[in-house]
Parts: structure tokens; C-alpha cells; sequence
């Protein structure tokens, strides 16, 4: 009796696997939605009986679903205000309308922004308002693109809310909006300055602009960008509650996508006051139209997938000789971590590559004594997984967003050219992450 079951259990486990790897190919190729791909896997892992449909219920993190609904609403709310474009106008007045600090000011306030609200967003909207500005300047936006992408994945890192990665690892962990802001905040705003080094030296010395193009620059009235003050207020005052709901949630006993979700519907509640049902219905709809279904209905998948691979001892198993290689050495273990996610992410996407550490990771606490122990080794996947998206144009969601604009401009981005410039400022980061990691927590 023991002998089949071991064999079922065997069986299982290579069918999870090529489950797995059919699943991460096809999502690399782009030749089907990843969507589709990850619930057409979820449903196989369930009807080969990997799992029950209650087990892969389990598996879904709802935590960090509903950390990103209920942002990706709040965000949908606070874009119609113009916010954004009014930080852009007014960064670019704050130095004058000088090529190289407008590239500077705009690439702050992405990486702040970044930190805040999920970075593709946060490019979405800033994009359009730089390539109008480099336009009147009559400068390449190149520098600017590139600097955008690296910065919005830069400042992402910072926070739980920053970045996908580490939404999901904070879900998982336990690990707090302060615990990410307090242990990765020192070394993003070093990354942040040394990144602009090489920037400036590729570009930045060469950006100049006639007196007449920065002074049609300045003219721009950066208030008009301001549609609509009322809801302005009322976004900035959910925002600000979200934020320190996000710092006081251990505190209060709430996880953070309760606090987010209260945050959207407390905002569509204000955006909606007084109004009647007919418009009611389309600002709401509205909204949950803005929210990246694709990428919610993904991470159902994903989940689901990663937790039949996880049941069936796969993941536990990859954990062992992971740290057989390391030889159960705290540091080297961190190290691997930390290189393998950077380099890794930016040839596939982060998010399946994180979903996947995670459990492989906390199959390791026993060697570390318990799940203290592993700490370092969080802060190594975010830091590789996050930094790593910049490293090449399919690492992170943002780079795509901001090579579709560029290619709608007619200043394509291409991929070697970027790959070639991107990939050694990407591993400077990653090698500034570890000096920074081993001083810190090894």
C-alpha cells in the first residue's frame, strides 16, 4: 500500500512539474495572454487531480489580490484629477526647465510616485507629460524613457505597495508596509543617486535646449493640468489614510488589503456623493474597468499553480539542493537568492519567479532556526526580483508600458540597444544590493 501511494505521489509530482514549465514557456513566448495561460493550467492542475478544487482555493493569497484591487481603484479615481500631470509640469519648472534636471526631477518623482502607487501606473501618466515637454524643448526623450523605466522600478522597491514582488512576499511573510520601508528604503535612495551617474555620463552632459524652447517650457500653467480640485482633496485625504493605515496595521490587526480595499471604497463613496444613480453606475464601472483584470486573473492562476507544484514536495525538494550547494551557509544562500532573482527577472517576468521562492524559501527555515532566520533572505528576493525587472525590456510591466509610448511617438525603444546600456546599471544595483544586504543583515 505505502509502495503506490509513494508512486502516486511521484506521478504527481511530474505531472505539477511539466504543468509548470508548459505554463512558464508559453507566458515567455506571448504567443497566448498569460491570463489564459495560468487559469487553463490552474484548471489542469484540479482536473488531474494534483489538487481538489478546495485545496487550490487555499492556495490563492486573497491578501494580495485584494491589496491590488483595491490600489489599482484608488489609482483609477486619482488619475482623473490630474495629479500627475501637474507634478510633471511643476518638477520641470523647479530647475528651470534645464534638459538634464528635468530628467533628474522627473525621474524623482516616478521612483517617489513609484513607491506609492504600482509603477506602471505611475508611467502611464507621466509619460505623455515628458514626451510633451522634450518636444518644446526639441531634446531626444530617449534619456528621460530610459531613466523613467529604471527609476519607477527603483522606487517600486521601496515599499510593500511598490511592486508586485512585494506585495506577495509581504502576504506571505507577514512583513509590514514599515518593516519594507525601514530595511530597503536606505539602499534604493543610494541606487537611486549612483544610477543617475552613468545616465548623465551616456546622455545627460550632452541635453541642451535654446533659451526660447526652456522659456515656452516655463509658460506651461501646471494648475490647468488640475481637473477637478473636489476630487483631488478627496483622493489625497484617502491616500494619506491609506498610508498610515498601511504603517499602523499591526498595530490595528488589519492586513493590507483590507485597509486598501476600505481606502477604494471610501474613495468611490466621496467621488460619488450627491451624484445621481445613472452617474453613480458609470464612474463606478469606470473604475473597475481601470482595474488590470489580465493581471488579477494571472495571479489566481499562478497561485493555484505554484501551490499544486508546492503539495507535492517539488519545491522542498529544490529547497535542499539549493542549500546543499550553498552549504547551508546563511550568506551564500542570500547571495544565490539575490543574483539568481535579478538575472532571472530580467529575462522573465518577476511576479511567477517570485510566486514560486517564496515556499522554496520558507522550506528553508528549519536550516536557518525558524522563520527569523530567513530574513535576509526576503530582503535578497525583493531587492534581485524588483531591481532585476530593469535589466532587460520584458523584466517588468512598466518597461512595456513605456516602449509602447515611446514606439507611439516614433522613438522606439529597442531591445539590444536598451539591453546593452540597461543590463551592466542593472547588475551595479544588484552589486551595490549586496554589499548593502551583507553589512545590514549578514
Amino acid at each position: 500500500m505505502h509502495e503506490s501511494s509513494t508512486v502516486a505521489s511521484t506521478s504527481y509530482m511530474w505531472v505539477a512539474a511539466i504543468l509548470f514549465v508548459i505554463t512558464y514557456g508559453v507566458v515567455m513566448s506571448e504567443k497566448v495572454n498569460r491570463a489564459i495561460v495560468a487559469l487553463v493550467a490552474a484548471s489542469l492542475m484540479i482536473i488531474l487531480g494534483v489538487l481538489n478544487q478546495e485545496a487550490a482555493i487555499r492556495g490563492i493569497d486573497f491578501n494580495t489580490i485584494g491589496l491590488l484591487i483595491g490600489m489599482m481603484v484608488i489609482v483609477a479615481v486619482t488619475r482623473q484629477s490630474g495629479i500627475f500631470q501637474f507634478l510633471a509640469i511643476w518638477s520641470a519648472k523647479k530647475v528651470q526647465a534645464r534638459p538634464w534636471g528635468i530628467l533628474v526631477m522627473i525621474s524623482l518623482v516616478t521612483a517617489v510616485t513609484s513607491a506609492f502607487l504600482d509603477n506602471v501606473t505611475t508611467v502611464l501618466l507621466v509619460v505623455p507629460v515628458t514626451l510633451l515637454i522634450t518636444e518644446e524643448l526639441k531634446v531626444k526623450p530617449y534619456p528621460y524613457l530610459f531613466a523613467m523605466i529604471f527609476s519607477s522600478n527603483i522606487g517600486g522597491t521601496a515599499t510593500l505597495i511598490g511592486d508586485p514582488p512585494n506585495i506577495m512576499i509581504g502576504s506571505a511573510t507577514g512583513l509590514t508596509f514599515n518593516d519594507f520601508a525601514y530595511n530597503l528604503s536606505p539602499v534604493i535612495f543610494v541606487i537611486m543617486a549612483v544610477t543617475l551617474i552613468p545616465i548623465y555620463f551616456i546622455w545627460g552632459r550632452h541635453l541642451q535646449a535654446t533659451p526660447e524652447d526652456r522659456q515656452r517650457v516655463m509658460q506651461f500653467n501646471e494648475y490647468e493640468a488640475i481637473t477637478d480640485p473636489v476630487l483631488l482633496k478627496s483622493c489625497l485625504s484617502v491616500i494619506g489614510i491609506v498610508i498610515v493605515g498601511f504603517m499602523a496595521a499591526r498595530f490595528l490587526g488589519l492586513e493590507a488589503a483590507t485597509i486598501a480595499m476600505f481606502g477604494a471604497a471610501l474613495l468611490l463613496l466621496l467621488a460619488n456623493w450627491g451624484r445621481d444613480a445613472e452617474h453613480q453606475s458609470q464612474q463606478v464601472t469606470h473604475a473597475f474597468n481601470e482595474v488590470e483584470w489580465i493581471t488579477i486573473f494571472f495571479f489566481i492562476g499562478l497561485f493555484i499553480i505554484v501551490h499544486g507544484v508546492d503539495s507535492t514536495g517539488l519545491l522542498r525538494l529544490l529547497a535542499d539542493k539549493m542549500l546543499a550547494l550553498t552549504g547551508g551557509d546563511l550568506t551564500a544562500t542570500a547571495m544565490v537568492i539575490l543574483w539568481s532573482s535579478a538575472i532571472l527577472s530580467a529575462v522573465i517576468d518577476n511576479i511567477p519567479f517570485v510566486a514560486t521562492m517564496i515556499p522554496m524559501i520558507k522550506a528553508m527555515a528549519p536550516t536557518f532556526g525558524g522563520t527569523e532566520g530567513l530574513m535576509p533572505l526576503w530582503w535578497a528576493l525583493s531587492l534581485g526580483a524588483c531591481l532585476g525587472g530593469n535589466g532587460t525590456l520584458i523584466g517588468a510591466s512598466a518597461n512595456l508600458v513605456v516602449a509602447g509610448f515611446a514606439e507611439r511617438a516614433g522613438q522606439p525603444i529597442r531591445f539590444v540597444e536598451y539591453t546593452l546600456l540597461a543590463f551592466p546599471i542593472m547588475l551595479m544595483s544588484i552589486a551595490i544590493s549586496m554589499v548593502y544586504l551583507y553589512w545590514r543583515f549578514l
